[in-house]
């Protein structure tokens, strides 16, 4: 039930994290804010394909 997602930077579009998630109990895309190593700081990371 848990599929594996990426996640990637708002501001600069890199794919910096990965992650998982319960489909069932999350259908819609998620965003955690993290550290971006490009941009160096904290910014909204969202669910990419």
């Amino acid at each position: 039930m848990r599929t594996n997602i990426t996640l990637a930077c708002t501001e600069c579009k890199e794919r910096n994290y990965t992650s998982t998630k319960n489909k069932k109990n999350d259908p819609d895309r998620k965003e955690l804010k993290k550290f971006c190593s490009r941009c160096k700081k904290h910014t909204v990371h969202k669910e990419s394909k």
